[in-house]
C-alpha cells in the first residue's frame, strides 16, 4: 500500500484499456507504453491487464504504509528508494515508511509503477483505466493527488516469493516508427499523393507542445494533402497518422476519439506505439515505409519477448524471504 506524496506532471491509474465501447464514443485508452505496462505486471506476479500507475515526465512520490512489492519498467524517471537509485525491470519488497521518488525524466516520458495484486480502482466498463477527458476510471475519473493511498486490489500473494524477479530483455525504444500506407475505402477520394508519403519519411518530425494522450502533434515543415480541410468522420484508432489543415501530422495515441475527420496519410503499427508513448515534447521521431507481412512479423516478435520467461535474482529473494 502506497500513499502518494506528490503526484508530480501526471500519475494516473491504467491496464490495458476498454475494447469494445468505441460505437459508443468511448475510447480504448489505457496505459501508454502497453508493452511496459505488461512487464511491469508480469514482474509484480500480476496478469498483463492489471492495473497500475502511469507516471509522466517525474516528480512523483509515494510513502509506503504497507509492505509490499512493486516493480517499475518503462521510462527512465529517476527512480528512487529512500535517496537511493531503485532498480528498474526488476520486483523489489519495500517497507512502511520507505519512501519511492521519481526524481525527473533522464530518458523516456512514462514509467509504470506495478503492485503485487494491482492497483484498486472500481471498474467502468470493464476497465480501471483512467479517461481524463470522460472523467472516469482510475480515481474518480482524475489524476492523482497528493494524499490518495494506492491499494492492492488483492492480496493473497508471499511477497517474498516474488521480489528479485527480474526481466530478461531490453525493450527497444528507438524513436523510429514503422508505418503503413493507409487504404481508402472503395469509392472515396485518396487524400495522399506520393510527394506527401515521401515528405513524412524524409526528415525527423519534433513532438509540439501541445502533445498528450490523444495524439502527438507533429512539428515541422507541413505536408499537402489533395483533401484540404474535413472530410465526414469515420473510424480511426490509436496508431493512425491524421493530416490537420495546417499540414502538420498527429500521431493519435491511447485516447484517440474513436472517430476523426482529417485525412489519414498513414497508420503506425502496432508493435511500435510503444516507442511513440516514450517521446515527450521536443524529442524528434522518424516514420520509415514497411510492409504488412513485416509488421505482423514484428507483432509476432514482440509478443514473444512478453512471454519471455523471468528471470530471478536468488540472492534478492532469499533477502527478501530472511526479512519476512
Amino acid at each position: 500500500m502506497l500513499c502518494v506524496i506528490a503526484s508530480g506532471a501526471l500519475c494516473t491509474v491504467q491496464d490495458l484499456g476498454r475494447s469494445g465501447h468505441q460505437r459508443f464514443g468511448v475510447p480504448i485508452g489505457g496505459a501508454m507504453d502497453r508493452v511496459a505496462c505488461v512487464i511491469a505486471n508480469r514482474l509484480a506476479g500480476n496478469p498483463p491487464t492489471t492495473a497500475c500507475l502511469e507516471i509522466t515526465a517525474g516528480g512523483a512520490a509515494f510513502e509506503v504504509m504497507a509492505p509490499c512489492v512493486i516493480a517499475v519498467t518503462g521510462g527512465d524517471l529517476g527512480a528512487t528508494l529512500n535517496d537511493r537509485p531503485l532498480p528498474t525491470w526488476t520486483s523489489t519488497l519495500v517497507r512502511p515508511g520507505q519512501h519511492i521518488a521519481f526524481e525527473g525524466r533522464r530518458q523516456g516520458a512514462r514509467a509504470y509503477l506495478a503492485l503485487a495484486g494491482g492497483v484498486d480502482a472500481p471498474l467502468a466498463l470493464g476497465s480501471r483505466s483512467t479517461y481524463l477527458p470522460g472523467r472516469f476510471g482510475g480515481l474518480g475519473g482524475r489524476a492523482l493527488q497528493m494524499g490518495d493511498v494506492i491499494r492492492p486490489a488483492s492480496s493473497a500473494f508471499d511477497l517474498a516469493r516474488l521480489a528479485g524477479r527480474i526481466w530478461p530483455a531490453p525493450v527497444d525504444y528507438a524513436p523510429l516508427i514503422r508505418i503503413l500506407p493507409f487504404h481508402t475505402s472503395p469509392g472515396q477520394p485518396d487524400p495522399t499523393d506520393p510527394t506527401t508519403l515521401n515528405d513524412l519519411t524524409a526528415r525527423p518530425w519534433r513532438v509540439g507542445a501541445t502533445s498528450n494522450r490523444i495524439g502527438l502533434r507533429l512539428e515541422g515543415a507541413g505536408l499537402r494533402s489533395e483533401q484540404a480541410g474535413d472530410l465526414p468522420s469515420f473510424g480511426v484508432f490509436p496508431g493512425v497518422i491524421q493530416l490537420p489543415p495546417d499540414g502538420r501530422p498527429i500521431l493519435l495515441m491511447a485516447d484517440a476519439q474513436p472517430t476523426g475527420g482529417y485525412p489519414v496519410i498513414a497508420v503506425a503499427i502496432q508493435a511500435d506505439l510503444h516507442r511513440a508513448a516514450q517521446l515527450m515534447p521536443g524529442d524528434d521521431v522518424r516514420f520509415t515505409w514497411t510492409t504488412h507481412e513485416a509488421a505482423i512479423a514484428a507483432w509476432r516478435t514482440l509478443n514473444a519477448l512478453l512471454d519471455s520467461p523471468i528471470d530471478v535474482d536468488e540472492g534478492i529473494a532469499l533477502a527478501a524471504a530472511a526479512q519476512g
